[in-house]
């Protein structure tokens, strides 16, 4: 008999065959093969462009079938919109999430819902992305963004193109490491990737690699790269618990994340989170909060390479709401609406944390049209949902960040646009990698013109979260910025991306 979880619900893999009676009615790509199932012409190192392929075959809802496990994927706006209901679906921990709970554990990421220390570490930390945490942090982002434009400055000396992938990597782990757990890994200092950064790329592709390979032979096709990915595991777990111990004994830092993980009661019940899940929560942090928004930043620094006239009409916005203040303050970054936009639009384009999992909490049919037993689940690819051409347009593959003007958000269907997940589970952390990103974006404009290699293509690289592969920059200094007084900007409660805010936001936990 399968686990069960205290609402009754089957923890681990359950196939579609188990979970949708009409399974039969969902189509699936050609040239099934017995035992292999849907693998012909598949790239195993990107599933999800793979799968984003059979989409726009398939339709909506689609299935593949991968060493005789069954799989539904969902992309149409309407159906996505059914699964966020609440009352009826919670998030699923299933396929490259479940195999990162020996990672993560029962972080907020990864926990099954049933898990108390979810709800414990949800309450706990929530306070850490109020308004007034967040104002706290901005200084420290503003520190780590000047160690990027130095680096970026030496290598404009030098003559050499920018490193964005990598440099975007450093700069959000310095900026998550500094503002959550008072540690500085000095990757700036560094010729080569910090060794968690290797360990953490190590486990998320192992995580994602899992998925390739038949169960049963896993142990004997994956004999050495499991070996390493037990040594990533052992490298994260030593670092997090040697930046653990240093902040015992100091006897306490700034009221950031560690402190409330290792102080905080919860205010109802008095309970504390573990040792060993602080060690879970403290990688769940280093991991996702820096990892998706490293990819959204450079994902947007593609397109405003690619888009002169966006970065000009993006730049003016800075110049002419920062004027020349040499750092801008809290209050300043939220003003910049465009330069939002054009994260909001590469993220809609390239969301980094690209897919999450529904299950259904009883037995119900979807949108009125696909009978699903209680624990059966759906994938949502957010790349094709994002792209959906009812709600984006015949244009939805163009890049054009006006989609998120304040009118079009609030002419769009709720549930169109998920970047951060849905529901309770839904990012903690969502506003602080939004502010962080948008600063990031906004100085980098003031202080450079971005120049895009003619010859680059995009290729997007997977490890479960997505990455432009081997983007780099020409840079041209600007100008510092002429004394100037900052035009006076509202900035309204319904501005583009209000219908998807979450009181205390923020992959997917």
């Amino acid at each position: 008999m399968a686990e069960t979880t205290d609402a009754g619900l089957p923890k681990g893999f359950r196939g579609a065959e188990q979970g949708w009676p009409e399974l039969h009615r969902i189509p699936h790509p050609p040239r099934r093969l017995p035992l292999l199932g849907d693998v012909l012409g598949v790239d195993r190192h990107r599933p999800l462009q793979d799968s984003m392929r059979f989409g726009r075959e398939l339709g909506p809802v689609f299935r593949r079938r991968v060493f005789g496990n069954e799989f539904v994927f969902l992309w149409g706006s309407r159906l996505v919109a059914d699964l966020a209901d609440e009352s009826r679906f919670a998030k699923h921990v299933g396929l490259g999430v479940a195999n990162l709970r020996p990672v993560a554990g029962d972080g907020l990421f990864t926990a099954y819902n049933h898990e108390p220390n979810w709800q414990l570490a949800h309450d706990v930390l929530a306070p850490g992305f109020s308004r007034e945490a967040m104002a706290g942090y901005h200084s420290m982002m503003l520190a780590v963004a000047e160690r990027l434009t130095g680096h970026w400055d030496r290598e404009l000396a030098a003559g050499r193109t920018v490193d964005v992938p990598g440099d975007m990597t450093k700069l959000t782990l310095e900026t998550i490491a500094r503002t959550g757990f008072g540690h500085d890994f000095g990757s700036f200092e560094r010729d080569r990737p910090h060794p968690f950064v290797t360990a953490m790329v190590g486990t998320l592709s192992y995580a994602q690699r899992l998925n390739s390979v038949p169960v049963p032979l896993a142990p004997l096709l994956l004999r050495g790269a499991s070996r390493r990915n037990a040594a990533d595991i052992a490298h994260l777990d030593r670092t997090v618990d040697e930046v653990v111990a240093a902040r015992r004994r100091s006897g306490g830092g700034d009221g950031d994340l560690l402190d409330r993980m290792l102080d905080t009661a919860h205010p109802e019940t008095g309970e504390r989170l573990t040792a060993e899940n602080v060690r879970k929560q403290v990688i769940t942090f280093l991991v996702a909060g820096h990892e998706t928004t490293s990819g959204a930043l450079s994902f947007a620094l593609y397109y405003l390479a690619r888009h002169p006239e966006v970065a000009a009409r993006a730049r003016a916005e800075v110049d002419r709401v920062w004027g020349d203040t040499p750092e801008p303050g809290y209050e300043q970054v939220a003003k910049l609406r465009y330069v939002r936009r054009v994260l909001d639009e590469s993220l809609r384009l390239w969301p980094t944390a690209p897919a999450y999992a529904r299950e259904a909490r009883q037995d119900t049919v979807l949108a009125g049209e696909h009978p699903m037993r209680r624990g059966a689940w759906a994938l949502v690819l957010l790349p094709l949902l994002h792209r959906d051409p009812e709600v984006w347009g015949e244009d939805a593959e163009r890049f054009d960040p006006d989609r998120f003007e304040a009118g079009a958000v609030r002419g769009r269907a709720p549930h169109t646009f998920k970047p951060f997940g849905t529901g309770a589970r839904a990012c903690i952390g969502r506003q602080f990698a939004l502010h962080e990103a948008t600063l990031v974006l906004g100085l980098l404009l003031r202080r450079y013109d971005l120049r895009a290699d003619p010859a680059y293509r995009l290729r997007v690289t997977e490890r479960l979260t997505v990455m432009p592969e081997g983007l780099r920059l020409r840079l041209e200094r600007r100008p510092a910025p002429a004394a100037a007084t900052p035009a006076p900007v509202t900035v309204p409660d319904d501005g583009p991306g209000a219908a998807t805010r979450c009181p205390v936001s923020g992959t997917g936990a």
